[in-house]
């Protein structure tokens, strides 16, 4: 069956829906709205994220993202680098951020094991974790992943290879709901269950 669209217009719609989050129809309304805007508007977007594209990277240290070879948190004196937090994405430490109850360093796994999309810890940045341990003379490494399958199975692994380099492993409490993400919770329900962490048996 022909599409009812122009080529360019299915291209610039296909292109979007495999955007994270976005369905074919919220592609149609941003391919419109796109069409529509100025051009100075369009231009801008495009230059935004090439810049992006070409000056943000990963951390040397944690993977979170960063201009430079540190990010900001990693090259902070301020920061205690003996008690690591650790997220799936860059948009977790954002969320933790906010809630200004976590003062140690980050490390970002870029994931969770989901062996059913075929991601198994040695596409996740569990080994950089590992290697910061003894350098750093960590204490303590505190599991901030999302409350779900795929957040607990990385948790009950994550555990199970800290715990006999004489790490304390422990996760968040249980004030999130089951399912949820944690760039959507807010601050006052996140920084509780940062303070209400629990060890994590192994």
């Amino acid at each position: 069956m022909a599409s009812a669209y122009t080529q360019p217009m299915q291209a610039l719609i296909d292109a979007l829906s495999r955007l994270p989050g976005i369905g074919p129809k919220s592609a149609q309304r941003i391919a419109f709205h796109l069409i529509k805007s100025e051009d100075r508007d369009v231009e801008h977007l495009s230059s935004s994220i090439n810049k992006a594209k070409a000056t943000v990277k990963f951390c040397r240290l944690c993977s979170n993202f960063s201009e430079a070879d540190l990010c900001q948190f990693c090259s902070d004196d301020r920061r205690d680098p003996t008690t690591i937090c650790v997220v799936e994405e860059s948009r977790d430490v954002v969320a933790i951020e906010k809630t200004r109850e976590f003062s140690g360093q980050y490390h970002v796994l870029l994931g969770t094991i989901n062996p059913l999309d075929g991601v198994g810890p040695e596409q996740l940045k569990i080994r950089e974790l590992l290697q910061r341990i003894e350098p750093q003379k960590v204490k303590e490494v505190i599991l901030c992943l999302n409350p779900n399958t795929e957040g607990d199975v990385t948790s009950m692994y994550l555990a199970r290879v800290l715990r006999p380099l004489g790490v304390k492993v422990t996760r968040i409490a249980s004030g999130l709901p089951v399912g949820g993400d944690l760039e959507y919770a807010d601050e006052l329900t996140l920084g509780r269950a940062l303070e209400g962490r629990r060890e994590v048996a192994g």
